[in-house]
């Protein structure tokens, strides 16, 4: 830290990217707010954030702390935008997103609609294996329905794939397994675990 702390925060939005600057002079204590707004660059996210700094002449080798969000997922979610994804998860566990908690949030409306999955069934594919809640292994990843699986989610025109296995918060292995198989038969595909 030198004689002014820099604190930045940017928000990358579905056409803007802005910035807040807070410079607080040590010494004095005196503050400065810079603003700023540029471009969304997509796909590139990340150069709007660069463009926005250098519109507000903030260097990022200054910079003590930021924060950063964005919108674009949120509106991606919320607009049923984007892209074609494929779901693979732990076997027995296709329909668990769906299924949800089986509540309803208005629970007296007799005409209460369940919001469509944002990845449809037939896009939901299972793996064998299974890891405990403590991290524990209780069945081996099988990956050998992985090439088939990438060959229906090719045919399909997926464009991206989310690998989400049961508690893998307490043990990731079988995720970043299959990320890793995932990679070596699709390698351009967008994926993530």
């Amino acid at each position: 830290m030198g004689e002014t702390i820099i604190r930045v925060a940017t928000d990358v939005g579905g056409t803007f990217t802005d910035l807040v600057c807070f410079e607080t002079d040590v010494a004095t204590g005196a503050a400065r707010i810079l603003t700023a707004k540029s471009d969304t660059t997509p796909p590139n996210f990340e150069q709007g954030v660069l463009n926005v700094l250098a519109k507000a002449g903030v260097d990022p080798a200054t910079v003590d702390f930021l924060a950063h969000g964005t919108t674009v997922v949120i509106n991606a979610l919320t607009e049923r935008k984007g892209v074609k994804v494929g779901l693979i998860t732990t076997e027995g566990f296709r329909d668990t997103l769906e299924i949800a908690r089986g509540n309803r949030p208005d629970f007296f409306n007799l005409h209460y609609q369940k919001p469509k999955p944002f990845v449809p069934r037939y896009l939901r594919r299972e793996l064998p294996g299974r890891i405990s809640y403590k991290g524990e292994q209780l069945k081996p990843l099988d990956l050998s329905g992985l090439p088939a699986i990438v060959a229906d989610f090719q045919a399909d025109g997926v464009q991206a794939v989310a690998i989400s296995f049961l508690h893998s918060y307490a043990d990731p292995a079988h995720e970043e397994a299959a990320m890793a198989e995932l990679r070596r038969l699709w390698p351009d595909v967008s994926a993530v675990a």
